[in-house]
């Protein structure tokens, strides 16, 4: 069980029968880690995200990340004619590792225990992603921070962190947002969107929800697991999705 020592609210235990999703995927975004700031970390935010992260843990679920590197460098939005799509993405699951080593010490400043994988062998950094590796840590009470994507160019991490979650035997995706589920619009721009309670994978296929690209949904949907969608503003919204409770939205077969 996590040290709970720098967690502000301090959840209430549940047994591992009565959670929702004893094992989770959390897949949080480079741009989240940015906070206020317009690149880079925002080390107050990395650091509310990685107590909300073990707070969740002290639930009583197993806890994998995938982490994104948008707030470094998106490799499909620097891909042009002087760099070619399969190089930029290198540098973007480059950018995914940096990002998942703040977030393993902060985690671990938090009061729990983390290991960052990656799926770019980088074994003087950290250690290399293996699926029975990444179990064993789960087991084991480790937050697994999973980096590099999966390896290779033209897969998000969207697509990586549904991917993870498939591999590791997780019961849901949560997908951590700026916005508190999945809307019919986009509610920035427009004041009549409506957010969905409840979706299956072949509506958001169908209706091209942006949330995660069509590749991340078709697995999801292969694998039968639930997508949970919620915004990761406010604190303690890990732990509340975790229990599948709060503003969220539920994609699932």
């Amino acid at each position: 069980m996590a040290d709970l020592r720098n967690v502000e609210t301090l959840p209430t235990p549940v047994a591992a029968s009565e959670l929702p999703y004893p094992r989770i995927l959390v897949k949080v975004s480079g741009e989240a880690l940015m906070g206020p700031e317009p690149f880079g970390l925002h080390p107050p935010t990395v650091a509310r995200i990685a107590r909300d992260l073990v707070a969740a843990q002290a639930l009583g679920c197993q806890v994998a990340v995938v982490v994104g590197g948008g707030n470094i460098l998106r490799g499909a939005r620097v891909a042009g004619e002087d760099l070619d799509r399969a190089t930029a993405d290198s540098m973007g699951m480059l950018a995914t590792v940096m990002n998942g080593l703040a977030l393993e010490q902060a985690i671990e400043s938090a009061g729990a225990p983390a290991r960052t994988l990656s799926a770019i062998p980088m074994p003087s950094v950290c250690e290399p992603y293996a699926r029975q590796t990444a179990k064993r840590h789960l087991n084991r009470g480790r937050v697994v921070v999973l980096t590099g994507g999966t390896g290779n160019p033209y897969f998000t991490t969207d697509t990586g962190a549904v991917l993870r979650a498939a591999e590791l035997d997780c019961n849901a995706v949560l997908k951590a947002t700026n916005v508190d589920g999945v809307y019919t619009a986009d509610p920035k721009k427009d004041p009549n969107a409506t957010r969905y309670e409840r979706l299956t994978h072949d509506e958001a296929l169908a209706a091209d929800l942006k949330v995660m690209d069509a590749a991340a949904f078709a697995l999801a949907r292969e694998a039968a697991l639930p997508i949970i969608v919620f915004s990761i503003r406010d604190p303690g919204a890990i732990a509340t999705a975790a229990r599948g409770e709060g503003r969220i939205t539920t994609v699932a077969p």
